[in-house]
């Protein structure tokens, strides 16, 4: 008779044996990892520790835990996948391959390896920022990229627009929104065309050439930027588009490799890309979060993670009941 697998297993050669490992302890992870865990299947979440989000004091557009912090927030997470047998692990995952049976082994850095019959890799994404003195130091403070994330903090602020491509333009219209006082400093973006230019007189918003040198800071707030001519303008935020690169060296290990991703004809970064459940090339092995959709907030990643989790306890299943029918079959 077969069983339900609610604990990790000891493979043949001493090992942890899990029906999924997922890679990634943030938002999408631990999600996946509590509707894994409440299926009663044997979780384990390998968490290095270092979420995009960690500058930032809040999160926010989250449902009923407006406001909450990262740190927090991602601690009750791994309470209440513990609470229901999941097991979390700090370290990292230095590779991931698979093996002839088609699970999969994954080599950690600080503990034994491990093996499970799926993956979901939760791995997000790093932010590549513009060259500019002193703007990686504020990133996530007063240096910013997301108006559904910072925008309300910076409201009626004075903001600058740091230009970095060709979606400026787009960028500066948009945070008018929460503030009259948005400045476009063109630093390294195309000039606007005389279309562009009355779209952003109309909305009053000035344009300053000329490339930016530092960010200046004082009491520990950011007071604005100095241009490469001597020129200063004063800003209570940066607005930056980074390069969104997604964090795919494990899925890379397993023949998955990135797409460009693009937005008004201008690369912004990579992805690896899945069906809407999260499900890759690769055969076992899923994804969910901003190392898939590069725009996913947090809320959003976790709901990706329960999307992915439910589609992998159902490919489990499958199998399950496969082997079930087999040993049927053999009188076992």
């Amino acid at each position: 008779m077969t069983k339900t697998r609610t604990r990790a297993e000891t493979a043949e050669d001493g090992g942890r044996h899990y029906d999924v490992v997922v890679v990634g302890g943030g938002a999408a992870g631990l999600s996946g990892a509590l509707a894994l865990s409440r299926a009663r299947r044997s979780v384990l979440v390998v968490d290095a520790g270092s979420p995009r989000n960690a500058p930032a004091a809040n999160a926010h557009n989250y449902l009923a835990r407006e406001g909450t912090p990262p740190s927090e927030l991602l601690a009750a997470g791994r309470e209440e996948v513990s609470g229901y047998g999941g097991e979390i692990a700090r370290d990292e995952v230095v590779t991931a391959e698979r093996l002839d049976a088609g699970d999969f082994r994954v080599t950690l850095r600080d503990r034994p390896p491990v093996t499970a019959h799926r993956l979901l890799v939760t791995t997000g994404l790093v932010d590549e920022l513009p060259q500019v003195t002193g703007l990686a130091e504020r990133w996530g403070r007063d240096v910013l990229h997301c108006p559904y994330c910072h925008g309300w903090e910076v409201r009626d602020q004075p903001i600058a627009v740091l230009g970095d491509g060709p979606m400026a333009v787009h960028q500066a219209l948009m945070w008018r929104q929460w503030s009259s006082r948005v400045t476009l400093l063109l630093h390294t973006a195309p000039e606007p065309g005389p279309e562009e230019y009355e779209r952003l007189a109309a909305r009053d918003i000035a344009v300053v050439k000329g490339k930016v040198d530092a960010v200046e800071v004082g009491d520990d707030r950011l007071t604005g930027v100095t241009l490469a001519d001597g020129r200063t303008v004063p800003c209570r935020a940066v607005v930056v588009a980074p390069y969104f690169a997604a964090r795919s060296g494990v899925l890379a290990d397993l023949g998955l490799e990135v797409t460009e991703q693009e937005m008004g004809g201008h690369v912004i970064g990579t992805f690896v890309a899945s069906d809407p459940m999260g499900a890759t090339a690769a055969p076992g092995v899923w994804v969910a979060g901003n190392v898939t959709l590069l725009t996913e907030t947090v809320i959003g990643a976790a709901a990706a993670g329960l999307r992915a989790a439910v589609a992998i306890n159902s490919d489990l299943i499958d199998e399950d009941t496969r082997r079930a029918v087999d040993a049927r079959r053999d009188g076992r």
